[in-house]
Formats: C-alpha cells, sequence, structure tokens
C-alpha cells in the first residue's frame, strides 16, 4: 500500500505540473538504481539550493545507500518508497571518529543535521559498526594536542544513527534506527530543541534514545541491548523541556533498565508497555551526574508490564508541575506550543 501511495505521490506530481499548476513543482527523484535524477541521496541534497521557505521533497526509490548524509539546509524532506525498501547505512564508531582528529561530532553518524524543518519518512537509518565488528578494533588515537596512543575500540560504544546539532522542528515519521552501541538517535540541541516522532522502531545499547530539548514520540518500540539504559534525556536548557512517550513499546535483553539522566530532565510516559524482560529498575540518576537542581521529574501513566507491573511506574501526573491529565497530553502539550508537528 505504501508503495501503491509513493507511486501516486509520483504521478499526482507529475500531473499538476503538466497542467502548470503553481504548487506542483517536481520532486527529485534518488534511485540507486539509476532510474532517477540522482543516484545518491546526498548529491540529490547538494542539487538544491542552500535557502527555501517552504519543504523541498526528495522521494527515495527502495534500495540500500551505503551514504554518509549531512543536511544543513532547511526545509528538506526525506520520503522513501517503504520503510524497509529504502536502507540508508554506514558503520562509524564514534571513538575511532575522534581518535582521527575530528574536533566535534559532525560527521559522526549515518545521517548529521544542521538544518531545521527537517521530516524525515519511510527510511531505515542504520549504523552497522558494532553489527559488523565483533571484537574490540586497537586504533591509534589522536586527541588535540594529547601523544598519540592506542585505544581498543569497543563494539558497544557510541554508534548514532541520527545525530543533530542545532536543528529544530525536526519530524520523523514511520523510521527504523538501529545500531548496537550507544546514542542511537541523538536529536540533541539543548536550547530551542523540537523533535517529533511517530510509528518509529528505535534498537541500540545504552541511551539510544536521548534527546536533548523538548521531544515527543508517539506509537515508537524501543529495542535495548544493554542492562543500563534505554531513553535518556537533557532537558538543561529550560524547566519546561520534557521528553514524552505516548502508547510506546520497550522491549529487550534480559535485565534492561528503562531509562536513567545525567542532567536536568523531564520524563512523560503515557500508556507505555513494556516487555517482561525490563528490570524492576526504576528511572534513575547515574551514577556519574553532577547533580541536578531540578529534582527528579519522571511521570507514568496507565503503564503495564507483561508478566506484572511494578510499583515504580504507578500513576502519578499528579505529582507533575501543573498536574496535566492524560487526555491533555499531545505533541503540542509536549513542545509547549511552540510547534504543531501536525500542520506543518
Amino acid at each position: 500500500m505504501k508503495q501503491l501511495a509513493f507511486i501516486i505521490g509520483l504521478l499526482a506530481m507529475g500531473i499538476a505540473h503538466s497542467f502548470g499548476q503553481p504548487k506542483a513543482k517536481l520532486p527529485v527523484v534518488v534511485d540507486a538504481a539509476g532510474k532517477g535524477q540522482f543516484k545518491t541521496i546526498q548529491a540529490a541534497i547538494n542539487s538544491l539550493p542552500d535557502s527555501a521557505t517552504a519543504d523541498r521533497v526528495i522521494l527515495i526509490k527502495n534500495g540500500t545507500y551505503n551514504e554518509k548524509l549531512f543536511i544543513t539546509k532547511n526545509h528538506i524532506v526525506l520520503k522513501g518508497e517503504s520503510e524497509k525498501g529504502v536502507v540508508i547505512t554506514q558503520d562509524i564508531a564514534r571513538d575511532i571518529w575522534r581518535c582521527q582528529g575530528n574536533a566535534d561530532d559532525w560527521g559522526v553518524a549515518t545521517m548529521n543535521l544542521r538544518g531545521s524543518d527537517i521530516t524525515l519518512q519511510n527510511l531505515s537509518v542504520i549504523n552497522g559498526y558494532g553489527f559488523h565488528h565483533k571484537a574490540d578494533t586497537i586504533v591509534s588515537c589522536q586527541v588535540g594536542s594529547e601523544p598519540t596512543t592506542q585505544k581498543a575500540v569497543k563494539n558497544t560504544g557510541h554508534q548514532m544513527a541520527l545525530r543533530s546539532f542545532q536543528t529544530t522542528r525536526l519530524k520523523v515519521l514511520n523510521c527504523t534506527f538501529r545500531a548496537l552501541g550507544g546514542d542511537t538517535v541523538s536529536p540533541w540541541n539543548a536550547a530551542s530543541g523540537l523533535f517529533y516522532f511517530k510509528d518509529c522502531t528505535m534498537e541500540g545499547g545504552v541511551d539510544f534514545y536521548c534527546p536533548r530539548g523538548w521531544a515527543y514520540a508517539e506509537g515508537c518500540t524501543f529495542i535495548c541491548h544493554s542492562k543500563e539504559a534505554a531513553i535518556w534525556h537533557d532537558g538543561s536548557g529550560n524547566p519546561n523541556q520534557k521528553t514524552v512517550l505516548v502508547n510506546c513499546t520497550f522491549k529487550g535483553d534480559e535485565g534492561f533498565k528503562l531509562g536513567r539522566y545525567h542532567r536536568e530532565s523531564q520524563f512523560y510516559l503515557i500508556n507505555c508497555s513494556f516487555a517482561a524482560t525490563m528490570a524492576n529498575a526504576p528511572v534513575f540518576q547515574a551514577a556519574s551526574s553532577t547533580g541536578v537542581k531540578w529534582g527528579e521529574r519522571v511521570y507514568y501513566y496507565n503503564c503495564h508490564r507483561t508478566g506484572g507491573d511494578f510499583a515504580w511506574f504507578a500513576n502519578n501526573l499528579n505529582k507533575a508541575k501543573t498536574a496535566p491529565v492524560a487526555s491533555q497530553i499531545n505533541a503540542q502539550w509536549a513542545l509547549d506550543q511552540q510547534w504543531n508537528p501536525m500542520l506543518n
């Protein structure tokens, strides 16, 4: 059905264009098999003007794209033909990236974002390093002015499928993000980040979903391969920043923990389901945290675990600031009315 909709979309845009309708700007088509305007996604992104006030749509046909993507432009829509059929993949260990003398994380992920008003739809974005490197990798490591040393890089270290910088208003629909290590999905903008995820699958090790700023995830599945923690949040930029998860499912290896925080944070889990393999361990302040001044802010409503509930995720919305009721918690509420991802 999604493939049919993709084709109908192409035809509709083409027909409209042929009759000269003003909003019928043809999308850019990428096809790894060579039947589009570009064979790589990055080439399609590069072909667009640097600035725009309306979304530019890049349609991506099914195929495997061995690319590291950089998006610095605003109003970019990457729309795949199907979530499982469009695979964007790279093998990148953050430790190796930094040992190579790179000053920061720009380039550490399969998909690297600096632009805003970006939409991702029907894509699989994979950092396959941990899946393909079973043993430690010994690398020469040179960071800053430090002398070169030998470093053992584990396959469970940081491996990012998505990493953003100053990006805000990021909308992600029907996408899969996979890695074996930490920080798989890293939408980071502690000052003003607004992030929206719907019907996505995220998989990884510790802290593999770790937004900084405001974030809302609905109908998503989280798969944890670590006994540390699945989700993480940094809300230190504003006391109202929060990560809200509604109708989400959590599963993973035996004994995985739900979440943790190092900095100011605020979690809301509404109507979420937990697998029997989840440990009896509340969202916790990590031992390496330097402290939080706004206290522990973790709230639940109507969450349940296969095999029986734990007392720590009993309903407690009445303890949150303003004591919201579950029916008023939606994307706009989570994002403090700063953006309605349903409209744009």
